[in-house]
């Protein structure tokens, strides 16, 4: 078994020598694992695995050879079909054939139609095309599809094709306490480290010291202020939607960033950068900064690092109104143009993987914003941005 666990971690890439292996026999045969599956698992990892890069194929080769090793679970727990599921039963599922013939009204008309449906409709709907319903084809309401429309009174993304959503939405903070796996993501960010001794005076400066003591003739002690990286960062950070899927690698960046840079401040927004961000997601409708406020706190030798996949609506960038979740007065593009003009030193990480950004128009949008400073949330990734903002 453990020899067939060897050559597959060989076979996945994994450079693990027979020297590693054996110290992992060695293990063993002390009963370091105490027979515990889980145990066995950070053992093997921690005296096979040398890079941090290869955590994930470890994982990968651990779970396919030893996946018979986890315990099962109670088949009658599974038989429980959760009521959710059961109330969506109705929802209506169409091939791709049917979706390309439903046509998108385009903004001006969405907006002009939802207006006239909420004049009229009088009670509810469920699975037409035309009232603001559910798991209908109409272009309002939930549980559908539509290939351009306003979700209404749906618990979360299904399709993401809404252009606006006609709910209040709870997002959560970023956890800045998160422990960070990966250690190289440190290492990237510091290519941005500028250090300066600025403070009080209170290291000890033992060079001076001893210069100044020679020349006295008496102890004389001489100290300086530490040495502290000086750059200066301001992280805004979009949440919630599509960004969910990457919650846990943007939490990493975030604690990542916290421990490096002293001057670091952070905000968020949704989608796109509009005339409001804030700090804290629980109180996101209450508190608000003025992104006004924004660009005329924070001096222009700020870097400026922007963190999201670029994934909404084009509307949401080049019109009015075109927020997915309130009337926006500019559009998107306007506010992002106003950033980078205060802020030249920009870049944009995107989690999404680099491969898919050509299937989606807005990633397009944003990059020739940026001037085609995005980068994937990527090891190389990093080193490539923070050697954009050193320029």
């Amino acid at each position: 078994m453990l020899i067939s666990f060897f050559t597959a971690l060989r076979e996945a890439q994994v450079p693990v020598s027979l020297r590693e292996y054996l110290t992992l026999c060695d293990a063993l045969a002390r009963d370091l694992a105490q027979k515990s599956v889980e145990d066995f698992y950070y053992l093997a990892r921690a005296a096979l695995v040398k890079d941090e890069r290869n955590l994930d194929k470890f994982d990968r080769v651990f779970g396919t050879v030893f996946k018979g090793l986890e315990p099962g679970e109670d088949i009658s727990q599974k038989a429980n079909i959760p009521e959710d599921w059961l109330r969506k039963l109705a929802e209506k599922y169409l091939t791709d054939e049917e979706k390309k013939q439903i046509e998108a009204l385009g903004w001006d008309k969405l907006m002009e139609t939802l207006k006239q449906r909420l004049e009229e409709q009088k009670g509810r709907h469920q699975g037409g095309n035309k009232w603001i319903g559910t798991a209908g084809t109409s272009p309002f309401g939930a549980y559908g599809y539509h290939p351009e429309g306003i979700r209404i009174g749906q618990d979360g993304n299904r399709n993401f094709r809404a252009v606006k959503v006609w709910d209040k939405r709870d997002f959560r903070d970023l956890d800045g306490d998160e422990e960070l796996g990966p250690r190289n993501m440190k290492l990237a960010l510091r290519r941005l480290r500028k250090l300066a001794r600025t403070g009080a005076a209170e290291e000890l400066d033992l060079d001076g010291t001893i210069s100044a003591t020679a020349r006295q003739g008496f102890l004389d002690l001489r100290l300086r202020p530490e040495r502290r990286n000086a750059v200066k960062v301001l992280l805004l950070l979009d949440i919630g939607g599509s960004m969910d899927w990457h919650v846990a690698q943007v939490e990493q960046l975030f604690a990542a960033a916290r421990c490096e840079f002293k001057h670091l401040e952070h905000f968020y927004f949704h989608n796109c950068l509009y005339e409001g961000v804030w700090k804290s997601n629980t109180r996101r409708h209450a508190e608000k900064t003025s992104t006004w406020d924004l660009l005329h706190t924070f001096p222009h030798d700020y870097k400026l690092i922007f963190v999201g996949d670029a994934a909404m609506s084009p509307y949401e960038i080049v019109m009015e109104g075109g927020s997915v979740e309130h009337m926006n007065e500019e559009p998107g593009k306007v506010w992002l143009e106003r950033a980078l003009a205060c802020w030249p030193q920009a870049v944009w990480l995107n989690p999404t993987p680099e491969t898919h950004w050509p299937y989606t128009q807005s990633i397009g949008m944003v990059q020739r914003i940026m001037e085609n400073r995005m980068f994937p949330l990527t090891l190389e990734g990093l080193e490539a941005a923070m050697r954009e903002l050193t320029r």
